[in-house]
């Protein structure tokens, strides 16, 4: 039988589920199924991180989880604010295209580590070095904007932040053996924006 889970991890639940509500809200707004911004979703759990984070959190595990949302929150409202800021500068978002973007996001299929390079694969691709998702973070939401600007500038919708990161974790379960870094790379080819990743075996990989 499962230890019972203490009143604060049903708490994490809850926010848990309110952040993937408030990024779902968000999605459809952006794709036109929602008539405006989701304000009263994201004021409520900018509140509810501000009173946990105002806690006093004992346990480790919790504490690391806790962390972890509130990160995700973070990232999210980065987004949002910059999508305002985008669509104040006259600059065209996912609802100023000509077709509505689809109403979920797929993360760009991960080209296999041995796919050669042609002859149009961008010269300078941005690469980001991972080991450890948890404890690398800011790098993974680094890796995460880069490739929603790649995205963007190829017309695609937004990728959410949670769906990528459980790629990028199954990439690293995937290529990252005795602890070995995984070089995650965002490029273009043909138009088309292009994902990939590659265990990391010497000082050229780049």
């Amino acid at each position: 039988m499962a230890p019972p889970i203490s009143e604060f991890e049903r708490r994490l639940q809850d926010l848990d589920g309110e952040i993937k509500r408030l990024e779902l809200e968000y999605m459809q707004f952006q794709t036109g199924r929602l008539a405006k911004l989701p304000w009263e979703s994201r004021k409520r759990v900018e509140t509810l991180v501000k009173q946990y984070d105002r806690m006093h959190i004992q346990n480790t595990a919790e504490r690391f989880r806790f962390e972890g949302l509130q990160s995700r929150f973070s990232a999210f409202c980065e987004r949002w604010e910059r999508d305002l800021k985008m669509r104040e500068l006259g600059r065209p978002g996912p609802r100023g295209r000509g077709g509505v973007a689809p109403p979920s996001a797929a993360v760009p299929p991960v080209a296999p580590p041995d796919r050669p390079a042609g002859a149009d694969t961008p010269a300078r691709p941005e690469v980001v070095a991972l080991r450890d998702p948890d404890a690398q973070i800011d790098q993974v939401q680094a890796l995460h904007e880069k490739l929603n600007a790649a995205r963007r500038q190829a017309g695609d919708a937004d990728v959410p932040f949670e769906r990528f990161r459980e790629v990028v974790r199954a990439q690293l379960t995937k290529h990252a053996k005795d602890g070995v870094e995984v070089a995650f790379r965002v490029g273009v080819q043909d138009g088309r924006v292009v994902f990939t990743a590659k265990p990391k075996t010497g000082t050229n990989d780049e």
